[in-house]
């Protein structure tokens, strides 16, 4: 008679961890945290950058500066038609359709983000560009025409507002880390090290 094995066969064994930049970003947060994150910062943005220019143009009369620090620092109501700072004047229709174009780029963006830190540059990029396009669509002379409100002049800096610096920094943020490995839909894209070959 044939007699039955007590031992039972193995279990399977569980499946290895994945190792490197898979591992971090199998364990990185959900895309829909960081999208969130990425609109609470352009909000807030956006926010600041409407609330300080109803103020400007409530409080402020063109061409007469209000000390702030001498005659360096001064707040000085401008209507811009050009970029930020100031710049590209007289192509203000083409600088409506750019930024409205960069701004459904963000939004797209934003669903693949896993980077906390893109999240912040790309929130304030939007949060500055949402903030300037409500001028070119509602003010004067007209839809994709509207003259931004600057009000901040410092020293020789051309007059500026609130939108103008966070999409600035938000660009250089996202150079930064562009520069040091990090992208927009991963943790890192450092390339991992292949393994040393075994010696005989």
């Amino acid at each position: 008679m044939v007699g039955v094995s007590d031992e039972t066969p193995d279990s399977p064994e569980p499946a290895a961890e994945p190792a490197g930049p898979q591992a971090a970003a199998a364990t990185a947060p959900p895309p829909r945290k960081r999208l969130t994150l990425l609109l609470s910062v352009a909000a807030v943005v956006w926010v600041l950058d409407v609330i300080t220019k109803i103020a400007a143009v409530h409080y402020l009369t063109p061409g007469q500066p209000v000390s702030i620090i001498g005659d360096t620092v001064t707040w000085t109501l401008v209507r811009n038609s050009g970029a930020a700072f100031s710049m590209a004047t007289g192509y203000t229709w083409v600088l409506t359709l750019v930024a409205t174009g960069v701004v459904v780029g963000i939004i797209w963006m934003g669903r693949r983000l896993v980077s906390p830190w893109w999240a912040l540059g790309l929130g304030m990029i939007l949060g500055g560009a949402l903030g300037n396009l409500v001028d070119r669509f509602f003010r004067s002379p007209g839809p994709l025409r509207g003259h931004v409100v600057d009000f901040l002049s410092i020293g020789w800096w051309p007059v500026f507002n609130v939108a103008d610096p966070a999409v600035v920094g938000g660009a250089i943020l996202l150079v930064v880390l562009s520069l040091f490995g990090f992208d927009f839909d991963a943790p890192a894209r450092r390339k991992a090290e292949p393994d040393p070959e075994p010696q005989t």
